[in-house]
């Protein structure tokens, strides 16, 4: 069973398959996480994705990741042209994302909270939308391992874990790189402790520096 995982940090940093990318219908990566996104990768990916707009809203379409560690980026169309969204554009938008995930047969994806940026939609119900679209998803047979919810502040991973835990016990490991992300890879090794610093012996005054005029 794929896990879920929320990270607390910057999105464009993490190193998966897929990074989603809040899009409106006209594709053009100007403000918020797609502009972040856009900076990071390069100008190439937003020219890719233009190409291929407009699109329908809570459709998805694939381009390159450019200099992201990612393979692809995906443009989830959760925006109108005047970047309102709604509790159907996020829902559709998420399980559209998943879908391109599957086809491409890809094992991790990073999300963004989608709507909740420009899109200015509550946190909490945004949360609650995104979770529920993602599990609902990852019951379809495929190859994703891992699903991570990449946020930004206290008020959105809050808001996200409580939309994890309504459905099952919340992550308890933190992720290393960012003090209280949960879920972390039990595959990194814990960071190992300090060793004490040692106890130097006293220094005799026999041993010690010399006053001027005395003889050594």
């Amino acid at each position: 069973m794929a896990r879920i995982e929320l990270w607390n940090g910057d999105i464009c940093d993490l190193e998966v398959d897929a990074i989603v990318s809040p899009s409106s219908t006209s594709l053009w990566m100007s403000a918020g996480v797609a502009a972040e996104l856009k900076r990071a990768a390069g100008d190439g990916i937003e020219f890719a994705a233009v190409r291929q707009a407009p699109r329908e809203l809570g459709d998805a379409v694939v381009t390159e990741a450019g200099r992201l560690a990612a393979k692809v980026v995906i443009h989830a169309v959760s925006l109108e042209r005047d970047r309102r969204t709604s509790a159907v554009a996020i829902d559709r938008a998420a399980r559209s994302a998943m879908t391109r995930v599957r086809e491409l047969g890809l094992q991790s994806v990073a999300f963004p909270a989608l709507g909740t940026g420009i899109g200015g939609f509550p946190l909490d119900e945004a949360a609650r939308i995104a979770v529920n679209a993602v599990r609902d998803e990852l019951q379809s047979p495929s190859s994703v391992e891992h699903v991570i919810f990449a946020l930004r502040g206290a008020a959105a991973y809050e808001a996200f874990a409580a939309a994890l835990s309504a459905g099952e016990p919340a992550p308890v490991r933190p992720l290393v790189g960012s003090p209280g992300v949960t879920g972390a890879d039990p595959a990194i090794p814990p960071i190992p402790p300090v060793p004490p610093i040692p106890t130097l012996p006293p220094v005799s005054p026999a041993d010690g520096p010399h006053a001027p005029g005395e003889r050594a």
